[in-house]
Formats: C-alpha cells, sequence, structure tokens
C-alpha cells in the first residue's frame, strides 16, 4: 500500500467525520486521564507510606490523677516509673529511639499543629497526658512495644499512628478505585464511539469501498485506512491527556503543595512519565482492537 494513497484516505475520512474524530479525543483524552489520577494515586499512597511508615512512632501516655483508665487506678505515673518504663524500652531491639513529652510540650505542639483548626482554642494545658514517644527499627513491629506496655503501671493507653495511617491510605485506596471505575467506564465509552465512527465511516465511504473491491483491493487496504484514523485520534487524545497530567503534577504538587510542606513527600512529573508509555499503548491497543473487530463486522471483505 502507498504511503501518499493512505494518506489521502485517512485525511478524506477524517475531514468527513471531523465531528466524530473530535468526540473520540476528547473521550479518549477524559479516559486517559481519570486512569493517569488513578495511578498517580497509588503513586502517591506509596510515596507517602514510604515517608510516613519511617516516622511511625507508638505514644505510651502515663497517668495522671483524673485519668479514667482502670489501669491508673486515679493515681498520676510517678517519676521512677516513668524511667522504669524508659529503660525497659530501650533494652527493647525493635527500639531505635525513646523520648519523653512532658505535658507542657505536648500542649505546645498540639497548638502548632492546629493553629488553624477551631479546635485548637478547646485543649487546655495539662488536657494532653505526658508521654514516652517511641521510635521503632522496623515501624511493623509497633505491636511488640502495645502489646508488652499497655496494661505496664504507670500507662494510661499505648497508641501507635500505624492505626491513623492506616485510615488515611485506606481513603486514598478508595479514591484510587474510584478513579479507576471511572476510567474504566470512559475506556469502555471510547471503545463504543470509536465503533460508531468506523461505522459511520465505512457507510460515508462505501462508494469507495464498493469500487475497491471490484479491482481486486486487499481486506488490508481497506481497512487500513480506518485503523490509522483511529490511530491517530486516539493517541491525540492520550497526548492531551498526559499534557494535562504533566499541568495537575506541575502547578499542584510540584510547584503547590511542595512548596506549603516542605517535609511532606509528593509524587512529581517524572512519575508521570513513569506511566506514560503504557497509558498511550493502552490507548492503542484498544483502538486497534476496536477498529479490527468493527471492520470484521461491518466490512464484509
Amino acid at each position: 500500500m502507498q504511503m501518499r494513497f493512505l494518506a489521502s484516505e485517512v485525511g478524506s475520512g477524517l475531514r468527513r467525520n471531523v465531528s466524530m474524530a473530535v468526540s473520540v479525543i476528547l473521550v479518549t483524552m477524559v479516559s486517559i486521564f481519570l486512569l493517569g489520577l488513578g495511578l498517580l494515586a497509588q503513586r502517591q499512597a506509596d510515596t507517602m507510606k514510604g515517608y510516613w511508615y519511617d516516622r511511625i512512632q507508638v505514644s505510651i501516655y502515663l497517668c495522671t490523677a483524673d485519668a479514667l483508665q482502670p489501669n491508673c487506678e486515679g493515681r498520676a505515673a510517678t517519676d521512677a516509673q516513668r524511667d522504669g518504663l524508659r529503660a525497659q524500652l530501650e533494652e527493647l531491639p525493635e527500639v531505635s529511639q525513646v523520648f519523653f513529652e512532658s505535658e507542657q510540650q505536648a500542649f505546645d505542639r498540639f497548638r502548632e499543629q492546629f493553629r488553624n483548626s477551631p479546635i485548637a482554642g478547646n485543649v487546655q494545658n495539662g488536657d494532653i497526658p505526658a508521654s514516652l514517644r517511641v521510635q521503632l527499627q522496623d515501624p511493623t513491629k509497633f505491636d511488640v512495644v502495645t502489646s508488652q506496655f499497655e496494661n505496664a503501671p504507670g500507662v494510661a493507653t499505648v497508641q501507635d499512628q500505624e492505626q491513623v495511617l492506616s485510615q488515611f491510605f485506606t481513603i486514598i485506596n478508595w479514591i484510587k478505585a474510584f478513579a479507576w471505575f471511572l476510567a474504566a467506564l470512559m475506556a469502555a465509552c471510547a471503545a463504543l464511539l470509536m465503533a460508531t465512527t468506523i461505522r459511520q465511516a465505512a457507510f460515508i465511504r462505501r462508494r469507495e469501498i464498493g469500487i475497491m473491491r471490484l479491482v481486486g483491493a486487499s481486506n488490508w487496504t481497506i481497512r487500513m485506512p480506518f485503523v490509522t484514523e483511529m490511530l491517530i485520534v486516539s493517541s491525540l487524545g492520550g497526548v492531551l491527556a498526559v499534557g494535562l497530567l504533566v499541568g495537575l503534577t506541575q502547578y499542584v504538587f510540584t510547584e503547590g503543595a511542595s512548596r506549603i510542606a516542605l517535609s511532606q513527600a509528593f509524587i512529581g512529573v517524572s512519575d508521570v512519565w513513569f506511566f506514560a508509555p503504557w497509558m498511550l499503548g493502552g490507548v492503542l491497543l484498544i483502538a486497534v482492537a476496536t477498529s479490527l473487530v468493527t471492520l470484521r463486522r461491518y466490512l464484509r471483505v
């Protein structure tokens, strides 16, 4: 097949069916964009897990005179109990570091973290008990500390940050699953729209197709322009989607969130480029498969 003939047929087909071609481009763009959001959400969750899991601490809150926990028995933890707990913690191989946080330090840290929240004014100095904060060698071994010290003398409660973070990552996973569901739905819409576009293009060019049959043109010669058209429009949609993802990542994360939260770990444009070949390859595969199936059904050649 001559390239000049193929280019002429593809150009003619796109001009005759420009509205449907634009529709395929836009639907493909939205579907790939949503798929990219799902992939980037997964990458962000993995990045944050790696960042936060290295900083997970187990907080052993000490008893106060007003503590309601049965283990406290209405008595505040003594200095001897606190020092004994610290010595036991430092002997554990799972523990990397132990430091004491007084009530004043806990209150100051709370006010700093929630300085923009209305709940900051509801907490007074002394409402947050003193605690021993434990940095672990392996963040997944928090249950070792919890099981050994939750009922120890002078201990009110034992809390690990992994429980809070796991809920946060669960929310991210639900958002990711929803984005993937929308992406799959939009991909199905794109495939159906491609099939409709091919059917309409075949109907418009039925006379040319009949002539090509009479002169003995091969199946591949007749079908190739339709497949090429779908490859072009789907590629344009995929490229536009990647461009949107690059812009989103650059301006929202790299130049936005990363500058506001300097100590946090965020995804970057390199993550988009990592997924881009797979997303573009997937949309091209859908375009080729949809084209061949549709042409096999509606072009009896």
